[in-house]
């Protein structure tokens, strides 16, 4: 006579293996996930970065050679790939806030957790919001 095993020990074997290997399938997807995140689409690309004037200043801005236009104290602008965004102290917009001006990539490097959001703080501090 054939030596068979019964349906329901296979079942419970299975499930016993399942369970062991359930941590290192866990593992597995936490790793992955975040690779294949950053191998997806950029968010930021389309929908902008937000930057948010936290000087504690009204600050001015020219977007690609535009008018001079406030900024107010604790307000989001947003720079998209394409834009040049200077940021100003005067509404005249002759005098720069910061001393480096930044650009889009830079504000994507400072976006440490990838919502697309970062801010200016006193001193043209940039930071992650």
């Amino acid at each position: 006579m054939e030596d068979r095993m019964c349906p329901l020990t296979l079942f419970t074997m299975g499930r016993g293996l399942f369970h062991k290997m359930l941590p290192f399938l866990v593992a597995m997807a936490l790793t992955l996930s975040p690779l294949l995140t950053l191998a997806g689409e950029d968010p930021c690309q389309e929908s902008g970065i937000y930057i948010g004037n936290q000087t504690m200043l009204n600050l001015w801005y020219t977007r690609n050679s535009g008018e001079c236009t406030l900024w107010p104290n604790h307000h989001l602008l947003i720079i998209k790939p394409e834009d040049k965004l200077f940021i100003l102290r005067d509404n005249i917009c002759k005098t720069e806030y910061c001393p480096v001006n930044p650009t889009f990539q830079v504000y994507k490097l400072l976006d440490d957790n990838q919502n697309c959001r970062v801010r200016i703080l006193p001193e043209c501090t940039l930071s992650d919001m």
